[in-house]
């Protein structure tokens, strides 16, 4: 009777403990669960399977490594946030699938995405032709982001936390020089100064980096 009291009070407490340490990371939706995220999910998921199969080990051989998942965590996120070189790297960049109409075929075999995939998600859109879309980005959350060319702005983002983003500046045939130019007009000489700066209505839209 006590090994299954035993079991009852494992079973409770890592449950407990599981979904403080989930909290901890903070609110992120499965669908945008980066590499890092999921990685630490799994291993979670397999301490705690083990730490239940096996009641003679001590519990705090399944504690230790959740605490230090933990950490691993939040570093990383810690680090997306102030580097954005370390978030794109974790988290990856937005793909441009399809511009004008166009398919592009070397972005859609780059990401090993389908035509069967690129149809659904139109079709989920409520986009009936490939032809009535402006841009396609896949997002690194798997979900695909549609502009029609009837709708009548695109918001581009040009610079995220001081970093210039130039493939946006390059589908809006636009450059560096451009946008450096655009930002004198409103006093800023350094990009790295723009917390979020985007283009839309035809004008620039930024928000300098708390000092």
């Amino acid at each position: 009777m006590e090994e299954y009291y035993h079991i009852i009070f494992r079973t409770c407490f890592l449950y407990v403990f599981i979904i403080i340490v989930f909290r901890l990371m903070g609110k992120r939706e499965v669908g945008e669960l980066s590499v890092i995220d999921l990685v630490v999910f799994v291993l979670i998921a397999e301490v705690a399977a083990f730490a239940l199969d096996d009641f003679k080990n001590p519990l705090f051989n399944a504690i230790l490594p959740i605490i230090i998942l933990l950490f691993i965590q939040i570093l990383s996120a810690y680090l997306s946030l102030k580097f954005k070189k370390i978030r794109d790297l974790v988290d990856g960049d937005p793909a441009l699938l399809v511009k004008d109409g166009v398919i592009l075929e070397s972005e859609m075999r780059k990401h090993r995405y389908n035509l069967d995939d690129l149809c659904q998600q139109l079709r989920e859109n409520g986009v009936a032709s490939v032809t009535d879309v402006a841009f396609a980005y896949l997002e690194p959350s798997g979900n695909l982001s549609i502009y029609k060319k009837d709708e009548k702005a695109f918001v581009y983002p040009l610079i995220i936390d001081g970093d210039i983003q130039e493939r946006h500046l390059l589908t809006m045939h636009k450059d560096v020089d451009w946008l450096m130019g655009e930002l004198a007009k409103n006093n800023i000489t350094n990009s790295e100064t723009v917390f979020f700066c985007i283009w839309e209505d035809h004008k620039l839209h930024i928000q300098l980096k708390e000092s």
